[in-house]
């Protein structure tokens, strides 16, 4: 700066105008060249970006490529296999079908055969018309009874022809109704003779008479003083509890304990034709409906063209094995309800990883779905709907009587009346009958209310109930459990006994919600060695494993004395169900169990695939329970898997998480633990048509080896269970 202008700017200080404006022009040839190379960096970002997209699109063609061309290959290669194990294991039911009937043939124990009707009637015939009574006679009567009816059972289950079902339905219903009567009968001859049985301390008649099938227990009043109110079998972990107008009449009360159950069956039959009905009213009902309502139309039009019948049993038997093929079939042939499917042939809809991400994230958002409300008539409120609550325990039938006549003896000659009538049941509460104002009170409409009777159960030991038990008596009219009429229930759990009030004598049994283990928290099929693996379910309430070997099933359950019976045998996927269904410990789901269930909701046809190709896999490869299951939508299934040659736990970083589809299964380069979602293909990964050949790009030669060297029964058996717990649904 000059002399004089830097003496100016010092006396004024100001900068002058020249200055100004070189500093103006300074600052923006700098905001220039900033822009500048901001432009630059952003453009050559740019082109990064377009150049990664290009490589990730044409590996992304390549891979699509390689899948389409391999894709009819690998879904042959998988309906083979399945087709294959599917034929063998319906060879080998057939075998012992065969086996069992010849066996049955060569018995000669001179029980009959059920599915012979000649000799079934026969059977019949001479038990009913048999007027001899000997309970310990009767008892092993009523076993064999119920052994054919178990039998009975077995044949019904294997599909029969439709003539041959209601044959055996008709002598189903026949021998469980013949058993009542004579174990009716038996219970008249026990109290024919009750004052030769006298209680010396308490003057009346007590007795117990049991076997494996059926607990009776009977007490005749015959001193009729106020102080026997409460009676108690001790021996039957049974008892009750009466108002004094029974105290003092001559009444003899029965509660006869039937581990078995011969009443629910005439509900439930009903219950589900209702269910059906609304379901084919609200929509579209399941497949297996649809498929039995064809198969009945079949059977209907056999006789008018038997070649086109044929031909359609044929169709519906190849419908009904729900392999990777049909499944792809199907859902070409239908519009995605949730997010669109992953590639595909062309002219098929595909999904940006960016949509299925933004599916996700919609979904972590939202709130989790409530259960949906159980379907009740308004009008029968009281109705048990046995789809939600199961019996546990048998039926328990609690009746009053008059004292049959006792005998006499005169003149060294002992005397009795007979009566044609049988045991007469004492009717109580009648107003007729009333003797004492004690004996009734008012209710709040001011109509008589006759007083309760009490009833005390301890529960049996072979029992599990993970919540309280409920209460429910039986109308005879209605046939159906209700619950009304019962008070005061008191349950101890510490006592295992429940103690209630009824308004009447009436057959009652024990509820327990069958879905209260329900939904599961998580799950892991995990190998043990060659045709044999662990499966594992942590239930809402309890946790249990089921360790699968060969053809069979063990339970093992921590710290349950109440399954001693079940643990450490070996069954029968089906026999195993059956047990654990019977001891108080569901897991398995049916047609119905969404309505009680708040379920993660995926396409059965897809689930049922997944669930066949893991049995496949499961001696060389472990599955396990990933929380992004519930957030993949309904076309998509998300499950962690990994190789597992030798029997343990697996190491947390073994894991990898797999996205199947319909159309494509792949492997997930995020781990279960990541904050977010992302569909991006693991690195080194390829696309496969089939869960099966996806998982076998993952394993080593050894474990595609086991894969492969694995028996069609354990397969079989594996996916009994897979299919009967559906924990992709319902965890």
């Amino acid at each position: 700066m000059p002399p004089k202008e830097r003496q100016s700017a010092k006396k004024g200080g100001r900068i002058s105008k020249a200055e100004k404006e070189r500093l103006q022009r300074e600052a923006e040839e700098q905001r220039q060249r900033e822009i500048e190379e901001s432009r630059l960096i952003a453009e050559r970002d740019e082109q990064e970006r377009l150049e990664r997209e290009r490589i990730e699109y044409e590996k992304q063609e390549i891979l699509e490529l390689k899948d389409r061309e391999r894709r009819e290959d690998e879904l042959n290669e998988l309906r083979h296999i399945l087709d294959e194990n599917h034929t063998a294991v319906i060879s080998w039911e057939s075998e012992c079908t065969e086996k069992a009937k010849w066996d049955r043939y060569m018995r000669c124990d001179g029980s009959p055969d059920p599915s012979v009707q000649t000799e079934i009637n026969s059977f019949i015939t001479l038990w009913r018309e048999d007027s001899e009574t000997q309970i310990q006679r009767d008892l092993e009567k009523c076993t064999l009874a119920l052994q054919l009816t178990d039998e009975l059972d077995f044949l019904l289950s294997d599909s029969p022809e439709p003539c041959a079902a209601q044959q055996y339905r008709e002598t189903l219903l026949t021998l469980q109704k013949l058993i009542h009567v004579k174990l009716d009968k038996a219970t008249e001859e026990i109290l024919k003779c009750a004052k030769s049985h006298i209680d010396i301390e308490t003057g009346n008649m007590q007795t117990v008479v049991e076997d494996v099938n059926i607990t009776l227990c009977l007490w005749a009043n015959f001193i009729k003083k106020l102080r026997n109110k409460g009676v108690r079998f001790h021996e039957a972990g049974l008892g009750f509890e009466l108002p004094n107008t029974l105290l003092v009449s001559d009444v003899a009360v029965r509660i006869l304990h039937t581990r078995y159950d011969h009443l629910s069956h005439y509900s439930e039959r009903e219950q589900i034709q209702k269910k059906k009905s609304m379901m084919r009213a609200a929509g579209t009902p399941p497949i297996e409906v649809l498929i039995a309502e064809q198969v009945d139309n079949i059977e209907e039009d056999e006789a008018a063209n038997p070649k086109q019948v044929e031909e359609e049993q044929k169709s519906l038997r190849s419908e009904s094995r729900k392999s990777a093929v049909s499944v792809n079939s199907y859902k070409e042939g239908r519009k995605s309800s949730s997010i669109k499917l992953l590639g595909g042939e062309s002219g098929q809809t595909e999904t940006t990883a960016e949509e299925l991400t933004t599916a996700v994230a919609a979904d972590q958002n939202s709130n989790p779905p409530s259960p949906p409300e159980p379907v009740i008539d308004n009008s029968e409120v009281h109705i048990v709907d046995l789809q939600q609550y199961t019996p546990l325990g048998g039926v328990f039938y609690f009746d009053v009587f008059h004292i049959p006549p006792q005998s006499h003896m005169v003149k060294g000659w002992e005397m009795r009346e007979l009566l044609e009538t049988g045991l007469q049941t004492f009717p109580y509460p009648e107003l007729s009958r009333v003797q004492s104002s004690t004996s009734v009170r008012l209710d709040e409409d001011g109509d008589v209310a006759f007083l309760p009777v009490g009833v005390t159960v301890t529960l049996p030991d072979s029992l599990m109930f993970l919540e309280e038990p409920q209460v429910a008596r039986w109308d005879p009219i209605g046939q159906h459990w209700r619950t009304d009429c019962i008070s005061e229930t008191s349950y101890d759990p510490e006592a295992r006994s429940i103690s209630f009030q009824m308004n009447a004598f009436y057959t009652f049994t024990l509820l327990q919600e069958s879905h209260a283990n329900m939904p599961f928290q998580s799950w892991e099929l995990r190998p043990l060695g060659k045709d044999s693996a662990l499966f594992t379910i942590t239930g809402a309430l309890i946790e249990i494993s089921i360790t699968v070997k060969g053809k069979e099933c063990m339970l093992h359950v921590e710290n349950a004395k109440e399954l001693d019976h079940l643990l450490g045998k070996w069954m029968s996927p089906s026999a195993l169900q059956k047990a654990m269904k019977r001891a108080g410990i569901n897991v398995f789901v049916n047609e119905y169990s969404d309505k009680y269930v708040s379920i993660n909701s995926k396409d059965p046809l897809i689930e049922h695939t997944v669930y066949e190709q893991m049995a496949l896999m499961s001696s060389a490869v472990g599955f396990s329970w990933s929380r992004w299951n519930s957030q993949c939508g309904q076309e998509h299934l998300v499950l962690q898997a990994c190789e597992q040659l030798e029997a343990g736990p697996v190491a947390e970083k073994a894991w990898s998480l797999y996205l199947l589809g319909a159309q494509r299964s792949q492997r997930l380069k995020m781990k279960e633990h990541d904050d977010s979602f992302s569909p991006e293909l693991a690195e080194g990964s390829e696309f496969h048509s089939t869960f099966l050949h996806m998982l076998r790009q993952d394993t080593s030669i050894e474990g595609q080896e086991k894969m492969l060297q694995s028996h069609y029964l354990y397969t079989d058996a594996v996916q009994r269970l897979l299919c009967a717990t559906r924990m992709l649904t319902y965890s």
